[in-house]
């Protein structure tokens, strides 16, 4: 997990400086016939000098404060009746373009973006060119976003009520699955090139996310990918996520996104009006 994996606590803002967490890298092993596995104990997840017991104790710290700032995020959000979706993917996946893509389709609804990467403002500035407003964090060594980050920027977007709040996440099949931003669904890319075992290697990602969206299916039969495997394995992993197949370059798949989108928003605002 990246609370002991020694992520950088130095975080730069397009317009302010950020946040710091604990720092540890993972290398005890446990071995068995030429297979190291990392996290067989109660942790999860081993580093050097520290009990399993001292670092569920440092994780179970971390998060608790990152859950309180998620919360706080959340009740923003609740009381503007917005809808947020934190986009979540390995690099390359093609969230930046499928966004820009949504962005178009969802026409004049109020929206804002949040971009997360270690380094450039290249995909906010891409953002921007829609017309939508983003901002961009820079996480630096940083592998993930984390919800003090996320509100820090919310407070810069001005959201305007009953929108979206899109925020795509650092590209990272790992940490992102850990934290909480106060989103009201966590929806993992998977772009079809990357192998139908995804799901089965980075289990926690697709677990922790409401909707699974196989991306660039246009590239598909040139990669001989087997879409059926790949959702197979999703519902191994999380029989509850939805999943969608999608490409953003031909627009397979994008109005049943949209869909997903206005559908999930009209439940919570149904359920605020409650």
């Amino acid at each position: 997990m990246c609370t002991v994996c020694g992520c950088s606590d130095t975080v730069k803002f397009d317009i302010k400086s950020g946040h710091s967490h604990a720092q540890f890298s993972a290398a005890l092993s446990h071995v068995h016939d030429h297979h190291q596995h990392y996290g067989m104990g109660a942790a999860g997840v081993s580093a050097p000098g520290l009990s399993q017991a001292r670092i569920i104790a440092i994780e179970t710290d971390i998060l608790s404060k990152n859950n309180g700032l998620a919360a706080a995020n959340r009740r923003v959000l609740q009381t503007l009746g917005a809808y947020a979706v934190n986009l979540v993917s390995s690099p390359g996946s093609g969230k930046t373009t499928l966004l820009c893509r949504t962005i178009e389709m969802l026409g004049g609804t109020p929206l804002a973006v949040i971009e997360g990467d270690q380094q450039t403002s290249n995909d906010a500035e891409r953002i921007r060119a829609t017309g939508a407003p983003a901002i961009q964090i820079n996480t630096g060594k940083g592998c993930h976003l984390d919800a003090e980050m996320v509100g820090r920027a919310m407070d810069q977007l001005s959201l305007q009520p009953g929108g979206f709040l899109f925020i795509e996440n650092v590209g990272n099949l790992v940490c992102p699955a850990a934290f909480d931003l106060g989103e009201d669904a966590k929806v993992a890319i998977l772009s079809v090139t990357e192998g139908e075992d995804k799901p089965l290697k980075y289990p926690d990602m697709f677990a922790a996310s409401k909707l699974a969206i196989l991306n660039k299916t246009d590239l598909a039969p040139h990669c001989d990918a087997d879409l059926a495997a790949y959702e197979a394995n999703l519902r191994r992993i999380n029989p509850k996520t939805e999943t969608l197949r999608v490409s953003a370059r031909t627009g397979e798949g994008m109005w049943e996104w949209v869909a997903w989108l206005r559908a999930r928003h009209a439940e919570k605002t149904l359920a605020r009006a409650v």
